[in-house]
This record gives C-alpha cells, structure tokens and sequence, in this order.
C-alpha cells in the first residue's frame, strides 16, 4: 500500500518486478538506472551472488514529480527467482502497489513461467491482495531470440486478467520504459 506523508507532501509507491530466474528482471532496473536522467533516479541497490544472480532483492528509487500537489516517488524491487528463495519473494510482494510480471519468453522457460506467476498468485492471496485488486502489467522479455513463444500463446496461459503487456528486450531497452510508464500509470491512477 502506498506510504503518504501528508506533512511532507510525498506519496511513496512500491513497485515489484516478478518472475522467474533470470528472466531479466535486474536487467530492467539497470536499464532504468541508465536512461533515467540522474535527477530523478537514486543508486540501484543489489545483492547478488557471484553468478550475478539476484540474492535477495535489488532496488531502484524514482522520483516522478508532482502529482495533485504531493511529490511521488516510485521504489522498484525485484525478487529472486531461485526457488529456494520463496520467503524473500513473500517479503517484498508484502504491500506492494503495483507489479510487473516479467516472462522469459524462451521456450524453454514456458513452464518456468507459469510456475512462476501462480506462486506469485498465491503469495498475494494469502496476504489479502488478490492479484485482480492488484495493478498488473506483463513484459515479455527476450524477444531478440530465435525460437521464442509466440505473444498469443503467451498471453493465453500468462495474461488472464487481459492485462497491459509489452514485447520487451531489455538489454537493449526495448519496450523497458513503456513497461514502467505502464504500470506507473495504473498506480497512480488506482492512488
């Protein structure tokens, strides 16, 4: 749930990018870190292991301006995709505003995929917020490589909810911004 500080004027939201591992989540935040003019972005904090894999969570504040009078500031985590790591998934889904369910679109990582977005369906059932009362927008990402799932397929089994999703390469930036326009706008909008 959003944090507003009335005395100080400032509405915080949080943000979570979800999926499996190394589906390219991090890859997101580091792409925002570096096109997001330096005023309105802060450090990206992560932990990682020696794989470069996310360890416990990574985390990129934004500063998007006024809103009605109140400063907003958007906070972007991401999860571990790791299985072993299901209570730090919990953790930072733990009043969430918004979500960005990140899919590998490799082939391979099909099931990986599903697996994936049912756990984090359950996670917000049992902390009260049905996925449905939750701000969705998907991003399928790698779409650069040969043999991906078809959008279609991908939007009949990932995409019940009919939500807003984006063909994403997210080391390049394609479609990373649009991404996160898109989910800002359905949580400012839901505020």
């Amino acid at each position: 749930m959003a944090l507003v500080n009335v005395g100080a004027r400032e509405i915080h939201c949080k943000i979570v990018y979800y999926g499996t591992g190394q589906s390219g989540k991090t890859t997101n935040l580091v792409r925002l870190h570096q096109d997001v003019p330096e005023p309105s972005r802060g450090d990206l904090l992560s932990i990682a292991t020696e794989g470069e894999r996310t360890l416990f969570f990574d985390f990129l504040p934004l500063d998007l301006g006024m809103v009605e009078g109140f400063q907003v500031r958007f906070h972007l985590y991401t999860v571990p995709g790791q299985p072993q790591y299901e209570r730090t998934r919990v953790t930072v889904l733990s009043g969430v505003d918004g979500i960005v369910f990140v899919a590998d679109s490799q082939r391979d990582r099909f099931r990986d995929n599903v697996v994936s977005l049912l756990e984090m369906r359950q996670v917000l059932e049992a902390l009260g917020r049905p996925l449905e009362r939750v701000p969705l927008v998907l991003q399928y990402n790698k779409r650069d490589l040969p043999g991906v799932v078809p959008v279609p397929i991908l939007n009949a089994r990932l995409n019940p909810y009919r939500a807003e999703y984006y063909e994403a390469v997210a080391t390049s930036g394609r479609g990373v911004l649009e991404t996160l326009r898109a989910i800002g706008k359905l949580v400012i909008a839901q505020l």
